[in-house]
């Protein structure tokens, strides 16, 4: 079932869509306490306006100023509270924001009863709340409730409303993560650490390494008066039954097309583009995408922690904002059968802190002064998705990747990386002993019209098909969820390449030539690249007899967090200990069945409330397959339920109940859809 967002009221139309747009550029990060904007609040203070591009100043002794700074800024904006803003797990799909909050006041009351303003340090570098009702995987016990923030300074704070916002981290008593983000700073430090270690051991001093990413986010908007009328689009994000519409996308005729006026979609991206654009976001672009009433935005990349933060609040945005223009937006993986579903690419490369992209060729060597080095950084790269593709599966198993995976919209589960013919071939060279450098060389097409001129186009085609593609410059993850936080995405990518890049250095600090390290790791990896067609089944084949990773099972993918070598990698790096994969993997399986049970039950309910009922009343369709459905449903729910753990083998059914029960239930009531009239449904 699809929705006509053609079908609004004609106040819709005239209240939105003529909205205008301003051709100025001012107001960009007004909310945005950084730059410009904190500068002159800083250097009234005493502090150079750049104090905060370091993250020294949490503890060099000018929190106090800072924190001044912060308040005259706030008040300046007519904002009087702040709050402590953090990623709690198992959050992706069922918290709005997918991000924890308790909004606090900047000013105390004096003996008189009347109103003083304070907010210091200790405000703005640190908090306590009550954190016995998040998700934390046995990683607490109920009576132990304290968790404990502290201010994360690579993101930068800012402004909503009457609030100001700080990126923050949670933890435990006892020090353990408690959310998505401090294993990504912790993967990060890894990263840099063995980074830079591999690149001074390469002729390269540079003093720190930092993650770049670049979030395409997909999402569909509907109208909000049909998404009010389906229990399972408001309980689970994606409908549970409905039979395919007579017009799809079968025509290719959304992919890019003019975003119409007669609906309020396009009024309600330019207002979601307006609020991000006031917080520093810059959402270059937007489009419509493959399926009916589908729609991106793409960001500018930036550091990886930031553009994690902003991405957060880029979702929340499109929730809100699309509700004030009576739409709803579906950020699920799969809303609709039958049609693509969403995903978010995530862009990735690694950069010096001067700036040097260690995955385009000609800085490189440029700034390095060293063309040896690129294969070096590929190889280490390839060999850590080699070694450990089941943890880059592991990283997008989300509920919603369920319908998703291979569907000819997103990557199949196996895990390969397309390199294009160029770099396969000056990489094979490189492995056999060859002497040369990668040219990436453009080439010129003629469009045979004289009027057109010559078109140029870049060395490597792209390839939709591969997990994970080198795009010139940056590697592609492209099998991410759209409503997914992916800092374990990054976290994953982060620890791999960390632990490549220190494998390295201990054989290169043991006398082994970096070439002669590189050549071996290509040639130990070289299953892994692929530049074929990924949705070939002969093609799928041909890889698996390879022995690359592939888990088609998300329960399966989770099951490898606490695999002994992959635990065992990650307190090698410092990233998560064995009790914290321990507990991210049950906040996993307790995620995934808790879905599974909400839409279950919501089935159970329509067939219930809605589809026996309409059957009935209209006296046409399988009445009594429908009954035998809800029977059926009850008995796996029940089965569901009274299973004791372990939590894999509950998911392991809750998988069957949704993979199997449920879509064989749904067919039956899509076949009834078909023939009890449209009034009674």
């Amino acid at each position: 079932m699809l929705f006509n967002l053609a079908h609004r009221t004609s106040v819709l139309r005239s209240k939105f869509v003529s909205r205008q747009i301003s051709a100025s550029l001012n107001g960009f990060g007004d909310h945005v306490f950084k730059g410009a904007i904190a500068a002159p609040f800083l250097q009234k203070q005493g502090l150079p306006p750049n104090a905060l591009d370091t993250y020294t100043w949490t503890t060099d002794g000018s929190a106090e100023k800072v924190a001044a700074a912060i308040l005259e800024w706030a008040k300046s904006n007519n904002a009087t509270l702040y709050t402590h803003w953090f990623q709690p797990l198992g959050s992706a799909g069922v918290r709005h924001g997918q991000t924890g909050q308790v909004h606090n006041s900047m000013f105390e009351f004096d003996k008189s009863g009347l109103p003083v303003w304070r907010f210091d340090a200790k405000n703005l570098l640190q908090g306590e709340t009550d954190g016995s009702s998040f998700p934390n995987g046995g990683m607490r016990q109920t009576h132990c409730a304290g968790a404990y923030i502290t201010l994360d300074p690579t993101s930068p704070i800012f402004l909503r409303g009457d609030t100001v916002f700080i990126p923050s981290c949670l933890s435990s008593y006892d020090g353990h993560a408690l959310d998505q983000k401090i294993p990504l700073l912790r993967a990060a430090d890894a990263l840099s650490r063995e980074g830079t270690r591999l690149l001074k051991n390469l002729g390269f001093n540079v003093n720190s390494l930092v993650m770049n990413i670049g979030l395409e986010q997909e999402l569909f908007l509907v109208p909000r008066d049909a998404y009010n009328r389906r229990p399972d689009l408001q309980m689970a994000g994606r409908t549970i039954t409905g039979k395919m519409s007579p017009r799809g996308q079968e025509m290719s005729d959304h992919y890019m097309a003019p975003p119409s006026l007669a609906s309020p979609a396009l009024a309600c991206m330019q207002e979601i583009q307006r609020q991000c654009f006031n917080l520093g976001i810059p959402l270059r672009t937007r489009h419509r995408e493959v399926a009916p009433n589908q729609y991106e935005f793409a960001p500018l990349y930036g550091t990886v922690t930031t553009q994690i933060d902003q991405n957060m609040m880029v979702m929340q945005i499109i929730e809100e904002v699309a509700s004030s223009f009576g739409l709803a937006a579906l950020l699920q993986e799969k809303p609709f059968q039958g049609v693509n579903g969403s995903g978010k690419h995530n862009n990735w490369s690694i950069a010096t802190d001067c700036g040097t992209n260690l995955l385009n060729v000609k800085q490189l060597a440029k700034n390095s002064g060293s063309s040896e080095i690129f294969p070096v950084i590929m190889a280490a790269i390839l060999k850590g998705v080699y070694q450990h593709g089941d943890l880059m599966r592991l990283s997008i198993a989300t509920p919603g990747n369920d319908f998703r995976l291979g569907a000819c919209e997103a990557p199949p589960a196996i895990v390969s990386t397309h390199l294009g013919e160029e770099m396969t071939r000056y990489l094979q060279g490189y492995a056999d002993g060859e002497e040369a450098v990668y040219q990436a060389n453009t080439k010129t097409i003629s469009m045979g019209a004289s009027v057109l001129m010559p078109l140029t186009v870049p060395a490597e085609d792209r390839n939709r098909t591969s997990l994970f593609p080198y795009g010139g410059h940056r590697f592609e993850f492209r099998a991410v969820g759209s409503s997914q936080n992916v800092s374990l995405v990054n976290t994953v990518l982060a620890t791999i390449t960390a632990n490549s890049f220190r494998q390295f250095s201990d054989a290169i600090e043991a006398g082994e030539s970096p070439k002669q390290v590189a050549q071996k790791a290509l040639k130990d990896s070289w299953n892994v690249i692929f530049n074929g067609n990924g949705y070939d089944t002969a093609n799928q084949e041909t890889l698996l007899k390879r022995g690359v990773w592939c888990i088609n099972s998300n329960i399966d993918a989770i099951r490898r967090y606490t695999a002994p070598e992959n635990v065992a990698l990650f307190e090698r790096m410092g990233v998560l200990e064995q009790k914290e994969c321990e507990a991210r993997q049950a906040v996993l399986y307790t995620h995934y069945i808790g879905t599974v049970e909400v839409e279950a039950n919501c089935l159970l309910n329509m067939l219930q409330q809605h589809v026996i009922p309409a059957v009935r009343e209209g006296d046409v369709g399988p009445l009594s397959e429908l009954r035998d459905c809800v029977d059926l449903l009850k008995t796996e729910l029940e089965k569901l339920n009274s299973l004791e753990d372990p939590l894999d083998k509950r998911a392991d059914v809750a998988r069957v109940l949704r993979l199997q029960t449920m879509v064989k239930i749904r067919e039956v009531v899509d076949a009834a859809e078909a023939v009890v009239p449209a009034h009674l449904w």
